[in-house]
């Protein structure tokens, strides 16, 4: 058969052609996302999205590391960035789709603008059917994860753990200490003498029973070792309890990452993405829960429920009813902390106490919502360079300085410290270094990046040194500072405010974490742990709560 050379020659030149366009290219995009710059290269290979590696970023690591991997993943299926975001990491999600869509219209395909709320199509609604398990925990933050370790660990093959955000550990996976830990082995190679008995006397309170204290020492003084079991070392002891994984490493994000591996190594059932919307109840007893899954709903089924949901700091509607004035607060919290199940709780007749207290955190950086501050030896500015309040605020003393802040000139409060301060607090180091901090080399050039009056500013510095000194009165301190803040730079400051930090009140659980009712009777099947209940404790406890509520869910079950 004789073949036309002509026609043979243009399907060899188009083959090669196409070929060609098949290519791999990488492209490289930008977008804002809630800390500045972030890059990612897009690789393409004709009109198909092959790969996305993040170049750079300034985003918070243990937001990032836990949100790119689900966005790379809905944009390769999606063949877009028109995708949702991840819920938990908003802002961070938004930079991505931004600079995928740029490099991605670079390459020649413009997917338009992407804004705060640009998402994939939505999904039918959809009743699915029921799931069972023995154990459902409710939260992915410290005390769900503890819960469902214990649990595992105790014993119990089906557990279930859902989260309603799409990345896990709640709030403590921000948080820079471990307090009330006893015991550890950074105690005791800094030679500090500690037991259960003191820690008891150093934490009797009004809000916890004498049961639940002793329970959370306990549990204090073995936590250490169950945290190194799993890879978690909290090797920095500053004094006071307090722990960090290192001097210069934040204790949260060892902790929790920590939590989040050994829960996946142990095979948990974990379903984020996923809100529990109520209990489901049969003859007074829990019996799981319903919950929604984008617009898929359905019920789990279990023989008990652990509620670990966290507090309501981020539901302006609820802090307004309890706390009338601290809805105008900003939250350092994470935002998935709504509060979902107060109302549930009283529906069934379950024991609610102390939601009107609240902890309020004198300083967060005002653009981050980060916390800040490095202890003693600063000053407070409002915008005219002038101190307005007594810098060394008192936890009584909170709400009334956060309504003093926000009631200054522009609202605006500026956190001044110096080169000392600076030295002696990692926190502080952390944020000049990811540039929410702003330095100087004199206190003028401060003033003039903060938009301050220089002059104002410094005769502030001069009559607080005065003060300090006995040779002047300082009108807002019975008891100034003892160290002098220094004349020469560099210099650093911040604009703040006050924010809700973490809420006190909750649901009533004893010091097994048994739920009760309104009576002060055990809700069967039902157990609670971190700051969903009423509790003056913080992180620490939420993880040793949620370990005696995994252990005691599985002693119930069995009992059955």
């Amino acid at each position: 058969m004789k073949v036309n050379r002509c026609k043979l020659a243009i399907l060899l030149a188009s083959l090669m052609l196409m070929a060609c366009g098949e290519k791999e290219k990488s492209i490289i995009g930008k977008g804002n996302g809630f800390s500045g710059e972030i890059k990612v290269n897009v690789i393409t290979k004709g009109d198909k999205i092959e790969n996305l590696e993040l170049v750079s970023d300034n985003e918070t690591s243990h937001i990032m590391s836990r949100s790119f991997p689900i966005l790379k993943d809905r944009i390769l299926k999606a063949q877009s960035p028109i995708v949702d975001s991840v819920s938990g990491a908003t802002y961070t999600s938004l930079g991505v789709k931004r600079a995928v869509a740029a490099a991605l219209k670079e390459g020649g395909k413009d997917f338009g603008r992407i804004t705060v709320k640009t998402a994939g199509p939505e999904q039918p609604v959809a009743y699915l059917e029921p799931v069972s398990t023995d154990l459902v925990i409710v939260g992915g933050g410290p005390a769900g994860l503890a819960a469902a370790i214990s649990a595992k660990e105790a014993g119990l093959n089906n557990i279930i753990l859902i989260e309603k955000l799409d990345i896990l550990s709640g709030n403590g996976k921000y948080d820079m200490n471990f307090y009330d830990l006893i015991n550890s082995e950074a105690e005791k190679k800094a030679g500090v003498e500690d037991s259960v008995e003191k820690l008891i006397a150093d934490n009797t309170n009004w809000m916890d029973t004498p049961e639940r204290t002793r329970a959370q020492a306990e549990g204090a003084s073995k936590l250490d070792s169950w945290l190194r079991e799993m890879g978690v070392k909290l090797n920095h002891y500053y004094g006071k309890r307090g722990h960090m994984a290192e001097k210069d490493a934040y204790a949260g994000e060892e902790v929790q990452d920590g939590m989040e591996a050994k829960a996946k190594s142990l095979g948990i059932d974990i379903r984020t993405g996923t809100k529990g919307t109520d209990l489901i109840v049969e003859n007074g007893a829990i019996k799981g829960v319903k919950v929604q899954n984008g617009n898929n709903f359905y019920d789990i089924k279990a023989k008990a429920v652990v509620m670990a949901t966290g507090g309501f700091s981020s539901n302006k509607e609820l802090l307004a009813k309890y706390s009338p004035g601290t809805e105008k607060l900003q939250t350092s919290n994470q935002l998935g902390a709504t509060g979902d199940f107060i109302p549930v709780f009283e529906e069934n007749n379950m024991q609610l106490a102390n939601l009107d207290e609240l902890n309020l955190f004198p300083f967060i950086v005002r653009t981050t919502r980060d916390l800040t501050g490095g202890g003693d030896g600063f000053m407070l500015v409002n915008a005219k360079g002038e101190r307005f309040l007594n810098e060394n605020i008192s936890k009584n003393d909170r709400f009334k300085a956060a309504q003093t802040i926000l009631a200054q000139p522009d609202g605006k409060a500026f956190y001044i410290y110096d080169q000392a301060l600076y030295e002696a607090s990692y926190r502080l180091q952390k944020h000049t270094a990811k540039g929410y901090h702003v330095k100087a080399d004199t206190l003028e050039e401060l003033a003039q990046k903060l938009g301050v009056p220089a002059d104002k500013l410094v005769a502030t510095r001069d009559h607080f040194n005065k003060a300090i000194r006995g040779e002047e009165e300082d009108p807002f301190r019975a008891k100034p500072f003892k160290r002098e803040f220094r004349t020469e730079g560099p210099f650093y400051g911040v604009q703040v405010e006050s924010a809700v930090h973490m809420t006190r009140g909750g649901v009533v659980a004893n010091e097994k974490t048994e739920v009760l009712d309104v009576e002060g009777n055990v809700v069967p099947g039902v157990f609670a742990a971190g700051e969903v209940t009423n509790s003056s404790a913080a992180y620490s406890a939420a993880v040793i709560f949620g370990r005696i509520a995994g252990e005691n869910a599985v002693k119930f079950i069995n009992q059955q």
